[in-house]
């Protein structure tokens, strides 16, 4: 306690000795033992008032024991058990009765993980993928700013998410792993990876990649087969030993049949291979009949012309024709849509042919364009003429609703060239981008569309889109932004008038484990999301007569249902929507594929580098003694002793206010049995 509140406090004692000696005594004759307890009570009661008006702080320190935190991470993938979950169990649960002689010590905390981290569960060993750095960084993130050790009960085989190596180099906890299951290498020929394009086209090859490897110190010979569709396409004999470990074999497949193409490859093994879960692999091609062959016209030569061209051939459904305006007719005959480049009178036949087609076109205006001839030559279109070449810049216009081009920036994109001036569309127009010239917005559109007869004509009244390209390389170090816009005015052309409403994604194959999703959009009349549509799926197996409905739910922006549950097997489905009667269907294959049965030994060495960049140590199952003791023996983890002071205010003391009251209560009721006033 402070000098000074010592100092109010002898000052209120005397104040208070003072009223209550001149109350009582002051120019009066009378005493006696009565009037002595009434100055009692009085000095008591006004004392306590004083007090409550200095209010003295008093102070205590409590002391607590904080121990450390030891996190038990358990590893509860398949890859743990190998068929003996209950030898797995026992081990487990061994290391963990042992660690609870460290309760003394630490706080100990036991969590599970396969993909993510669990509060304590029984322990099934069921988890498909393994995600140790998730786990180490949930960690992290609970037991932030805490003196804590974890001691990681795994494998070390992950089959998902950051590489746990080099994580630990931002681990805050040191790491103990205990390596589990067998630490033996054996010898091994697997399948590491396919590679193949998602889409193949009809009557053409698409190439199948096919990483194979080694893990032995012998030489051995593989036979690896291929098969299509369960027909054997390819086989050949593959040479490895510890020196040349890895191969890379190419096969080129046939696509001869529309729709999906399975695809199968198997390793042969060789006498006391161990493992061999992971000697074949499976993959799907969805072979498509639906190619677009788009032709781009022009006379000169310009740098938009191969923007364009790089653009629209990015997708692989997509191939792109050069071609001037003396083309032989012949040669556009399979040519779906047409991209007319600066046209001119030259175009004159071109243009007859195309109209006759009844084709779609995407025209680009810019310096050396004949307006005049464009005038004669559609209706779409009137366009005046006489305007000088100006520089023109693009502005989104929100109105459009078409298709989404939100993806695209159009923020500080280099200005087009171009002499056209006003121009008024001669039928219904939707405009994609507004025309800006020296900062004021123009009536006529840089970017518009019409519809005609079920013909669209899309017209880019400025040159130059080359820059568009190349700014949208600078800011994200890759043209894919600006090559999804060109592609959405592609497909936007090369789609009939009716297009669909609902919209379904979904993978033709997935891996059982991992998450099976179908997604699907839903647009009303003006192709605008609708997030009031009810939309079902309706899901069967082709080997059984068993039929489910799912709701789809509603996330931000889509649709979405969740086939995790389903047993490996191909499937059929239906997407529809209930008030508009619209549906689409698809068909999907879910393969037995275990990605923790690719492994049959621990990756102790892996555990070990994660140990010594998290600065713990590497145990084995018969070293757990030695654990215990490094940690029981490890000072950094003694329990802090703290202590916690706490401050009371006198007014805060309820008593305080009790005695004052009772004082006064005592002394009223006195002075009334004796007559006093």
């Amino acid at each position: 306690m402070h000098i000074e509140t010592v100092f109010y406090i002898l000052l209120s004692g005397l104040a208070a000795l003072a009223i209550t000696l001149f109350q009582y005594f002051y120019n009066t004759k009378k005493g006696g033992r009565l009037y002595g307890f009434l100055s009692f009570f009085r000095f008591i009661a006004i004392f306590g008032v004083f007090l409550l008006l200095v209010n003295p702080k008093f102070y205590s320190n409590n002391y607590s024991l904080e121990k450390a935190n030891l996190i038990v991470l358990v590893d509860n993938s398949t890859s743990i058990v190998h068929g003996d979950s209950v030898k797995a169990v026992e081990g487990i649960n061994t290391v963990k009765n042992a660690i609870k002689e460290l309760e003394d010590k630490f706080k100990v905390k036991t969590y599970s993980f396969g993909a993510h981290l669990k509060d304590s569960v029984p322990l099934r060993f069921q988890e498909k993928n393994t995600n140790i750095s998730k786990a180490l960084a949930s960690v992290n993130e609970i037991y932030a700013n805490t003196n804590t050790a974890v001691v990681l009960l795994s494998d070390g085989n992950q089959t998902v998410g950051e590489d746990y190596e080099f994580y630990g180099k931002r681990q805050n906890f040191p790491v103990y792993p205990l390596v589990l299951g067998d630490s033996t290498s054996y010898e091994d020929v697997r399948i590491s990876q396919l590679n193949a394009n998602k889409y193949a086209f009809i009557k053409n090859k698409f190439p199948l990649e096919i990483h194979l490897s080694y893990d032995g110190y012998g030489a051995v010979s593989s036979h690896l087969q291929v098969f299509s569709n369960g027909k054997q396409i390819h086989r050949e004999v593959v040479a490895m030993s510890r020196i040349s470990n890895a191969k890379i074999i190419s096969v080129n497949i046939d696509a001869d049949k529309v729709g999906l193409q399975q695809i199968k490859v198997v390793a042969g093994s060789f006498p006391n291979e161990k493992n061999t879960d992971n000697n074949q692999k499976a993959l799907t091609v969805e072979v498509l009949d639906e190619k677009i062959d788009v032709a781009i016209i022009s006379d000169i030569l310009h740098p938009d012309i191969g923007v364009l061209k790089k653009a629209i051939a990015s997708n692989e459904q997509r191939s792109v024709s050069l071609f001037s305006s003396s083309a032989a007719i012949s040669s556009l005959e399979d040519m779906e849509l047409f991209v007319f480049y600066q046209p001119t009178s030259a175009f004159d036949n071109v243009y007859s042919f195309v109209k006759q087609k009844q084709a779609n076109i995407f025209t680009v205006l810019g310096t050396h364009s004949d307006l005049g001839f464009l005038n004669k030559m559609q209706n779409n279109y009137l366009f005046e003429t006489g305007y000088p070449v100006q520089e023109i810049f693009a502005v989104s216009d929100p109105s459009f609703s078409k298709f989404d081009i939100s993806d695209f920036y159009f923020e500080n994109l280099p200005p087009l060239e171009s002499n056209v001036g006003f121009f008024s569309p001669m039928g219904i127009q939707d405009v994609l981008l507004e025309m800006y010239i020296r900062g004021e917005r123009q009536e006529s559109p840089l970017l518009a569309v019409t519809e005609d007869n079920n013909r669209m004509h899309m017209l880019l009244v400025g040159e130059n889109i080359w820059k568009w390209r190349l700014q949208s390389f600078q800011r994200d170090l890759n043209f894919k932004n600006f090559d999804d816009f060109i592609g959405k005015l592609i497909l936007y052309l090369s789609s009939s008038k009716n297009k669909s409403r609902l919209m379904v994604e979904y993978e033709s194959m997935y891996e059982s484990g991992n998450t099976a999703k179908i997604k699907a959009s839903f647009f009303d009349e003006t192709y605008s999301f609708d997030s009031n549509a009810d939309l079902q799926l309706n899901i069967s197996q082709e080997s059984s007569a068993t039929q489910q409905e799912l709701p789809m739910l509603l996330q931000e922006g889509y649709y979405e249902a969740d086939l995790s549950d389903l047993a490996a097997g191909t499937y059929s489905f239906s997407v529809s929507e209930k008030n508009n009667g619209i549906s689409r269907a698809g068909s999907f294959t879910i393969l037995d594929f275990d990605l923790e049965k690719q492994f049959l030994s621990s990756n102790y060495k892996k555990l070990q580098r994660l140990a010594s960049n998290s600065k713990g140590a590497l145990f084995f199952p018969e070293d757990i003694t030695v654990l215990i003791e490094t940690l029981r023996t490890d000072q950094s983890y003694s329990p802090i002793q703290k202590s916690k002071q706490i401050v009371v205010p006198l007014i805060d003391i309820k008593i305080t206010l009790l005695v004052i009251v009772l004082a006064m209560a005592i002394e009223w009721m006195l002075r009334k049995y004796n007559g006093l006033t």
